[in-house]
């Protein structure tokens, strides 16, 4: 009857620690939505990660949530709308751009804040945006690419180099900077030496 008793209690004390867990996970993400706040477009070429509810952040810290996503038909370019707290007001020449929570993380959207005295109305558009950048496109493009090393190492080991390089600090008429004294010719036992 012990026995019964004991793996009750352990099984009740797992229950808790994994509820604890659930719960400083939904608070600590900050998965409560941005009731109050104002609209404002944003236009990209790619926004692979990014779905509703995505969030939106301003110096890392959540300001707002992804509202809509959409495709323009005329420039099949994918346009996000982003609600964002009221008293988070964005400089009309603020910028947006889609980063991720490191390499396996959750893709969000990076505000950064402008210059601009004017603030972007309710309903206004980023201009100035940066797509997302795929891992999978970036691995393809090194090892597809080379990743520049291969020419590197057949350079290095045929002893030439880029004609650029050699000809980057000299000219033709430029001859080498001497910085010590010229030495005395020697001579070579096979020539004669002429006096």
């Amino acid at each position: 009857m012990s026995r019964n008793s004991i793996e009750t209690i352990m099984g009740a004390v797992v229950l808790v620690i994994a509820a604890g867990f659930l719960y400083t996970a939904y608070n600590g993400r900050q998965l409560q939505s941005v009731k109050n706040g104002y609209r404002i477009n944003a236009v990209f070429d790619d926004v692979t990660g990014i779905a509703t509810g995505s969030d939106v952040r301003v110096g890392g810290v959540k300001v707002g949530v992804v509202d809509g996503l959409s495709v323009d038909p005329k420039t099949y370019r994918a346009k996000l709308v982003l609600l964002v707290k009221h008293d988070i007001q964005m400089p009309s020449d603020s910028s947006a751009t889609i980063l991720g929570d490191g390499l396996m993380g959750s893709k969000f959207v990076a505000l950064e804040a402008g210059a601009d005295e004017n603030m972007l109305p309710e309903g206004g558009l980023i201009s100035i945006t940066q797509s997302s950048v795929s891992l999978e496109q970036l691995i393809g493009k090194f090892v597809f690419s080379g990743g520049g090393v291969d020419k590197q190492k057949d350079a290095a080991d045929n002893g030439t180099t880029d004609s650029n390089e050699n000809n980057k600090n000299t000219t033709a008429t430029e001859e080498p900077a001497i910085s010590e004294p010229a030495a005395e010719p020697k001579t070579n036992s096979l020539t004669p030496s002429v006096e």
